[in-house]
């Protein structure tokens, strides 16, 4: 197993990504802050989550919350970080916020993985 590998995306890259990755397998949009604490507690928890997946079963995608990548969350209504996205077929098919535990993010990715 090689564990899924997060991809940084930013508004140049979200819809080859996200949106149109989203046509061929669950993606996982993790937006936070690198100024929030929620969000670094969650960061460590995903990417654990993420390396017991094999390559491929899902994509975990992270957007950095600045700048020009705040278009992005205003576009999906964001009101906090840490808050996690689950896309299918271009549409949010469900969401999460701030730090969670182990169990709650693996159950909230198998969940997702059922509606692909």
């Amino acid at each position: 197993m090689s564990g899924v590998i997060p991809i940084e995306v930013s508004v140049e890259t979200f819809q080859k990504f996200v949106i149109d990755r989203s046509h061929k397998q669950l993606v996982v949009l993790d937006i936070s802050a690198d100024w929030c604490s929620p969000c670094k507690i969650l960061e460590p928890i995903l990417s654990s989550v993420a390396a017991e997946y094999n390559e491929g079963e899902f994509a975990l995608t992270k957007l950095e919350a600045e700048d020009e990548n705040m278009k992005i969350a205003g576009q999906f209504s964001v009101r906090g970080f840490p808050t996690v996205i689950a896309f299918i077929n271009g549409e949010e098919v469900g969401r999460f916020h701030s730090a969670q535990t182990h169990d709650f993010v693996r159950s909230f990715i198998d969940q997702n993985l059922e509606k692909f």
